[in-house]
């Protein structure tokens, strides 16, 4: 799991013969259809850094997070009857543009950026028809967490000068107007039964309780004012935070206590008995394009299902050869309560969880140059999840180095609770979460060089948490899967995957209850009953989002067999890596078409 979105250069190909980095521009006079290519990829690279740019404007918090600092004073209003109409003209206006693209004269690189883009329009524009502005938060994921993040100071937003405070100042006032747009708009809801299940408004009320304070210095939101600028003086420094303690009492906690009161006397009583989105008007529909946005396929969600099903009914027999191999005597379901309590499997302090995957680190990172020949520039390192936000916090998270390279990526493990991060499970946590998994794809996009920004720094679930779980996978053939433990931990989260391809669709689309779906996890796995609930109402928040982690690693396995296939003794991993990697994040069918172009060119030219 990432965290927040967020040199070395790489150069992009698809094989088509047309690239030689080597070749200086200077070093002969352009024909005529270089000119034309030229002309053609200017007219795009214009086109597509003014979207982005456009984009950011209209979220200034996303600016923040890939490095711009012009919006840091903005919130941004997604629910804003203008946001909708800027957003809508923006992508009907950028699809009348690209037509006028002569797609046929770009670069390969552009070509397949081209696609991106056009795909990313064609999706906005269809989300348009559904009414998720009168769902603007949940349990799991809400503007006020976002908010929470930022204000801690250990986020992107700065605070290292006096008008980085002011700017956040502006940010709260932003916030207070999007918590009157977010009550609107789930009164539409309410009008429009369109509406939460009620177990998730109550898991959200405490959430947003625990901000409020009665004195500004027992805040979150309070945590920068510990270091104040050192280039103002102490009389300065003492406006500052007085002009800074004033807007969390005046601007920020009115705000949050107005959305708190209104989810517990308004919107808890007028909040749904039914668990998926089956039970909204529409609600199928929607779910289908839910599920189709979030893999980036055209699967129907009934596939999907079956998909999930086969792959637990798999997993569960490679368990069962691994509890027959340590020689375990009980059956498989005593097997995951050996796993999940026996002392041998768990650290006894904080510090040596963190060590033992620094130590990973080393191992992993000496296995790396056999499989790739492209690795980030940037490093990462291991760090414990800050006490600030432990308790809520996931297992595990990864945080992208800054853009410019000034902070390293961060592999961040929760330590809160040390029996919820076993020993055995290590080995694959730390493929998915730093190298190969999220820090290769992640890091790499940002420093890429010669493609568009909405490349570098836009991403796709499917892509970006299928290269995590291929990570895993690719730790097979590392050989760091040895111990049968260890790879017991591999096929448990390889496990969690599959299951949410059987839960969310059983939820979302054929009827199951809450209850049902925390029923048929328990029964396939070794998880906890308070982490499979956690991960239930999940699934019910942000129907189709946990679909793409299992959806996208068996797309890059189905290309990678392909091209071993095709090319035979001709096929090179680091190769096929390089391809997945140096595009950016890609839709499924964008990365497919650039495979099977890539394995066309190697076989004519193995025929030459």
């Amino acid at each position: 799991m990432r965290m927040a979105q967020l040199a070395l250069a790489v150069t992009l190909t698809l094989g088509l013969g047309g690239c030689n980095p080597s070749a200086s521009p200077e070093s002969h006079t352009a024909s005529p259809s270089t000119q034309v290519s030229q002309s053609a990829d200017q007219q795009y690279m214009r086109l597509v850094e003014r979207y982005f740019d456009d984009q950011l404007a209209l979220n200034p918090i996303n600016a923040t997070f890939v490095g711009r600092s012009e919006f840091n004073h903005q919130f941004g209003n997604e629910l804003s009857e203008q946001y909708l109409k800027q957003r809508h003209d923006l992508n009907t206006q950028m699809q009348s543009d690209l037509a006028n693209i002569e797609v046929d004269s770009l670069s390969p690189e552009h070509q397949i950026g081209y696609q991106v883009i056009g795909y990313d329009v064609q999706m906005a524009l269809k989300d348009e028809t559904f009414p998720s502005r009168w769902l603007p938060l949940n349990q799991f994921y809400s503007k006020v967490f976002t908010l929470v993040q930022l204000g801690s100071g250990e986020s992107a937003q700065p605070f290292e000068s006096e008008q980085d405070f002011d700017n956040f100042i502006g940010r709260m006032s932003g916030f207070s107007r999007w918590v009157d747009s977010a009550i609107e708009r789930m009164q539409q809801g309410i009008e429009s039964k369109v509406v939460l299940p009620r177990v998730l408004v109550e898991r959200m009320i405490p959430q947003i309780e625990a901000q409020l304070v009665t004195q500004p210095q027992d805040s979150i939101f309070a945590q920068p004012l510990q270091q104040l600028p050192d280039n103002l003086t102490p009389a300065q420094q003492q406006v500052l935070q007085a002009r800074y303690n004033d807007a969390i009492m005046t601007i920020l906690m009115p705000a949050l206590q107005k959305l708190n009161s209104y989810l517990k006397q308004d919107y808890l009583a007028a909040s749904r008995g039914s668990h998926g989105w089956w039970g909204l008007t529409n609600g199928k529909a929607w779910y289908q394009h839910l599920a189709n946005l979030h893999t980036t396929t055209t699967m129907p969600v009934e596939e999907i299902h079956e998909l999930g099903l086969q792959e637990v009914a798999r997993i569960l027999e490679e368990m069962d050869r691994v509890r027959q191999k340590v020689g375990f005597e009980g059956d498989l379901a005593a097997f995951f309560e050996h796993l999940g309590s026996d002392p041998e499997f768990f650290f006894e302090d904080k510090r040596g969880l963190v060590d033992g995957y620094m130590t990973l680190k080393t191992k992993i990172d000496a296995v790396l140059p056999s499989y790739f020949d492209v690795s980030p520039k940037a490093d990462y390192v291991v760090k414990p999840v800050e006490p600030f936000r432990e308790r809520s916090a996931a297992g595990a998270s990864y945080e992208a180095p800054a853009p410019d390279g000034s902070r390293p990526g961060v592999f961040y493990v929760n330590t809160y609770n040390l029996k919820a991060q076993p020993k055995w499970g290590m080995t694959t946590l730390s493929l998915h979460e730093a190298a190969p998994g999220h820090h290769f794809q992640i890091a790499i996009k940002q420093e890429l060089d010669g493609v568009a920004s909405f490349q570098r720094f836009g991403g796709y679930t499917a892509f970006e948490e299928g290269w995590a779980l291929y990570a895993e996978y690719l730790g097979i053939e590392m050989g760091l899967f040895s111990d049968p433990y260890q790879y017991f931990g591999k096929l448990s989260d390889e496990m969690l995957r599959a299951m949410r391809l059987v839960v969310d669709t059983g939820l979302h689309a054929k009827g199951w209850s809450r209850e049902q779906a925390i029923q048929y996890m328990l029964d396939n796995s070794p998880m906890a009953e308070s982490d499979v609930t956690a991960e239930v109402e999940r699934y019910m928040a942000i129907p189709g989002q946990a679909l793409s982690y299992k959806v996208g690693q068996l797309k890059i396995l189905e290309l990678r067999n392909y091209a071993q296939q095709q090319l035979g003794d001709q096929f090179d991993i680091k190769s096929f890596h390089n391809q997945v990697l140096t595009s950016g994040s890609l839709p499924m069918a964008v990365l497919e078409q650039k495979i099977y172009l890539w394995v066309d060119n190697l076989r004519a030219q193995s025929k030459k």
